[in-house]
């Protein structure tokens, strides 16, 4: 009886102590076009800190709009570059509409960025030239006052802000957001994205269309971008935004920054296809990497099309890869190893 009551014991005590160790995974959800798949169009992603702060990353063409069930709390919306596809020109009609390869969308007149905003009252973390943008966008569709920066705290905001605001961060610039009772923040870096940034032409006013038409010219929001984001478990994600290959991969992302976990683009434009085996394996060295942003349909029935130029690419790849699958939760400890519900 004595062994048994101890082995319960023992058995008690190891349940709890486990408990706070689950407790302190980061959760990232990817919110894509067609459940338990990796479409073409697939960009936007959820993420979750063990504290609570939960922030939208490159709404895109995957939300039905700000009130879509999907998204949950959002306290932050950060935005990497304006191109339609991740600020947001067209918004999904509906989760599994269309095929996998061209999910069914419709306009979205003030951008999926802008309508998630207005709805969770979600701080903008991005550059002050695309928080201007949004914010006018946020705006239009509330009537209100203008967006302003951010309230500080200690030298971080406390989420959820009261109303939207704006992070008031550069590239290089670091923007901080913890929940009331946390005693360590989420930490956000801008970094160095090399592609263009220039907005699309249907979320531009008609006058602005007309001059830029008869230049044969674009406009463009200052440097694309991408984010690093220290998490209080200790992992640190890079997410690369649309980015070509480049020296500060190495330099600032992985000597400076750290990072154990990248959340790589992928697609033909600027070409991570051609030279993201390079850059993941030699210049960032994560311990695991997430793919999105294919261009392509990399799942059906939610497994890896083994003739995919995904498929081929993940062959590359030195540390584990895992795919941006929509609505699949995926776990990640401090050093950047997936817990749970991540696949091949």
């Amino acid at each position: 009886m004595k062994k048994i009551f101890t082995t319960l014991s023992v058995a008690l005590f190891l349940g709890v102590a486990a408990a706070p160790v689950l407790a302190q995974n980061v959760k990232i959800t990817p919110i894509g076009s067609h459940p338990g798949e990796l479409c073409a169009n697939d960009r936007a992603i959820v993420f979750e800190d063990p504290t609570g702060v939960r922030f939208l990353y490159d709404p895109a063409h995957n939300v039905t709009g700000g009130d879509d069930p999907r998204l949950g709390a959002i306290h932050m919306v950060l935005l990497s570059h304006m191109h339609g596809d991740h600020l947001g020109d067209l918004k999904l009609k509906a989760p599994g509409a269309g095929s996998c390869a061209n999910s069914e969308r419709v306009p979205a007149p003030h951008s999926t960025t802008a309508e998630v905003a207005a709805a969770k009252n979600a701080a903008l973390v991005m550059t002050r030239a695309m928080s201007g943008f949004v914010g006018n966008k946020v705006l239009a569709i509330r009537e209100g006052k203008p967006v302003g920066f951010c309230p500080q705290t200690g030298d971080a905001t406390i989420v959820p802000v009261a109303t939207v605001c704006a992070s008031q961060t550069d590239l290089g610039g670091v923007f901080v957001a913890k929940t009331a009772d946390a005693a360590r923040g989420v930490e956000i870096s801008i970094v160095y994205a090399s592609h263009v940034n220039n907005a699309p032409p249907a979320l531009l006013s008609e006058a602005q269309r007309a001059a830029l038409r008869a230049d044969g010219a674009v406009l463009e929001y200052g440097p694309a971008t991408g984010f690093v984001v220290k998490f209080t478990n200790g992992l640190t994600v890079y997410l690369s935004g649309d980015t070509g290959i480049h020296s500060e991969m190495k330099t600032v992302v992985n000597e400076f920054h750290k990072a154990n976990l990248a959340v790589l683009n992928l697609g033909p434009n600027p070409g991570i296809f051609y030279s993201g085996g390079h850059a993941i394996n030699e210049l960032i060295r994560p311990a695991s990497v997430i793919l999105t942003h294919a261009n392509e349909p990399v799942t059906e029935g939610g497994k890896l099309r083994p003739g995919s130029r995904t498929a081929a690419f993940m062959k590359l790849l030195r540390p584990p890869a895992h795919l941006a699958i929509s609505g699949r939760t995926m776990e990640f400890d401090g050093a950047g190893r997936c817990v749970t519900g991540c696949a091949p």
